[in-house]
């Protein structure tokens, strides 16, 4: 299993679904599992027509660096990180999954001393989303010293996510 865990600690998880779990997948998410796009568009203050007004800002897509690291397993990831990691549990056709890629870039920069960001798309492993009840996305799992120990779901603003990690860890900035 081939982990992408970049200089930010931000990471995309790449390995092979068959070595990924030996849990059968009995069930798969269904495609309108946690689909909040609307209310998580308000929630943002973003309106339908604002988003193609000539007067919106334009943002840069956000760059992070990549450092390829292998894992036997996911059980193996979580047992061999030095750091708490934040699991973020997504699909590509999610869109508050989409709203979420820039704060957490965000949240990965602000807390690269303290926690690693890895990525999953669930539609790729299927095995752990089942394994780790994924119901709906997107679906952020913290595990601190290879055990779960927050959950929680829906798209946040970066200082909210920060806040929860923070207090879930107990860790002071």
């Amino acid at each position: 299993m081939a982990i992408s865990l970049p200089t930010t600690t931000y990471a995309s998880l790449h390995f092979s679904p068959e070595s990924s779990n030996s849990v059968s997948s009995s069930s798969m998410l269904s495609s309108l599992s946690s689909f909040r796009l609307p209310s998580q568009i308000r929630r943002f203050g973003i309106r339908h027509e604002r988003l193609n007004s000539p007067s919106s800002p334009r943002f840069a897509p956000l760059t992070v660096r990549a450092k390829k690291q292998t894992f036997n397993s996911f059980d193996d990831l979580l047992q061999n990180s030095d750091k708490p990691l934040l699991v973020d549990f997504y699909a590509t056709w999610c869109g508050p999954c989409q709203l979420m890629v820039p704060i957490l870039n965000e949240v990965s920069e602000t807390l690269k001393d303290k926690i690693a960001v890895v990525k999953i798309d669930t539609e790729k492993y299927p095995k752990l989303a089942n394994k780790y009840q994924i119901e709906a996305l997107p679906t952020f799992i913290l595990f601190k010293d290879g055990k779960l120990w927050d959950r929680f779901e829906g798209a946040l603003p970066a200082n909210q996510l920060v806040q929860r990690i923070e207090n879930s860890l107990q860790v002071k900035q």
